[in-house]
This record gives C-alpha cells, sequence and structure tokens, in this order.
C-alpha cells in the first residue's frame, strides 16, 4: 500500500510540473502551419472560400476575408515576437499580414496593424509598410517570387525585414495599437492572389 501511494504521488506531482512546462520555449521558432491543411488557424464568416491550401502554402484568392491564427502555441495570444514567413504576389494583388490583433468575422481587422503584402497592386503603400502609419513607396521584392517577411516585435517598436533587410522600424507613442494578439492574414479582392509558407513564430521575452 505505501508503496502504491508513493506512485500515485509521484505520478501527481510529475503531472504538476508536466502542465507548467512553457509550451513555446524562448528563442525556438515554431511552425504555425502545417503546409497541408488550415488547422489551427480560424476563417473569418465573410468570404471563407478565398483561403485555401495547395503545393504547401495557403492561398488568398478572392473576396475579401481574413484568416486569423487560432492555434495551440502560446495559445494564440503574442506580445513580443519574430514572426516570419515566405509570401509570393503574382501581378497586380495586395494583400496583409496582420499582427496584435483578434478575431474578426467581418470587416477589415480593427486590432493591431497590418503589414502590407504588395508589390504591384494600384494602392502605393507597399510591402514592408506599417499601413497607413509608416508607408514604403517602393516594393522591395517582385512578384512571382519566393520573398521572407520578417516582422519583429519587441516592446513599442515593430520592425520589417524583407528577404534579411530592414525596410521599416517603427516606435509608436503612447496611444498606439500595439498590445498583445494573433495574427491574421489578409484576402484583399477577387483579383489578388498572393501565397503563404512556412509560416513561423519565436516568442522574446515580454
Amino acid at each position: 500500500m505505501k508503496s502504491l501511494c508513493t506512485t500515485a504521488i509521484a505520478l501527481i506531482i510529475a503531472l504538476l510540473f508536466s502542465s507548467m512546462k512553457t509550451p513555446v520555449p524562448a528563442d525556438e521558432w515554431v511552425s504555425l502551419f502545417d503546409g497541408k491543411t488550415l488547422n489551427g488557424w480560424k476563417l473569418s464568416t465573410e468570404h471563407p472560400s478565398t483561403f485555401s491550401v495547395a503545393d504547401g502554402a495557403i492561398v488568398a484568392f478572392g473576396d475579401r476575408a481574413h484568416l486569423f491564427y487560432d492555434g495551440p502555441v502560446k495559445h494564440h495570444e503574442f506580445k513580443n515576437f519574430e514572426f516570419k514567413a515566405q509570401v509570393m504576389t503574382t501581378p497586380g494583388s495586395n494583400s496583409g499580414i496582420f499582427i496584435h490583433t483578434a478575431y474578426q468575422a467581418e470587416g477589415w481587422p480593427s486590432k493591431g496593424y497590418e503589414i502590407q503584402v504588395n508589390n504591384t497592386h494600384t494602392d502605393w503603400r507597399k510591402t514592408g509598410s506599417i499601413y497607413a502609419i509608416q508607408d514604403v513607396k517602393e516594393a522591395p521584392a517582385k512578384d512571382n517570387e519566393w520573398f521572407t517577411e520578417h516582422i519583429i516585435v519587441q516592446g513599442k517598436k515593430i520592425t520589417v525585414k524583407i528577404n534579411d533587410k530592414v525596410i521599416n522600424e517603427y516606435t509608436e507613442g503612447e496611444n498606439g495599437k500595439l498590445s498583445s494578439g494573433t495574427f491574421a492574414l489578409q484576402g484583399h479582392d477577387p483579383k489578388s492572389k498572393v501565397f503563404f509558407k512556412d509560416i513561423k513564430v519565436r516568442v522574446l521575452p515580454d
């Protein structure tokens, strides 16, 4: 009986320590997309068919819609982080990556910032822009070619790199939008077709 009690206590202690473990180790890159399904992502109710998966990439192609990360990593609540994705635009396409946002069934997400994805769309705000806050006028990447979009948030500072080159750095004031939240991908319009793959995050200390 004594040995059974001892074993039971040891098991309980092990389970308690296991539940306390951090699910996302600091300084480690963690994938947010399995390359096959939209598991861990939540579609807006507005035109959900805009998003699909093909050839290992998330495809945004159709009427306005948004796809929010809703998975287990950090319980989809990020504050300080590095986010990376391989992105490819097609001619005339527009999209975006939202940070510190929250699920929204319809409309343009109202929480957080949009980091622009646009190399040749008519909108003059190009890839790497912190949309309508600090914009980039010249596209740093080309259509029909994969490029890396790397977004770093640390405290009140946002840094955007394209193919490892710093394109934009912005430090917000007291009334900024940085808080914490999830990520979202944007489907902009029926003529825009944009691909995302190798989507991952590295959590930074708060």
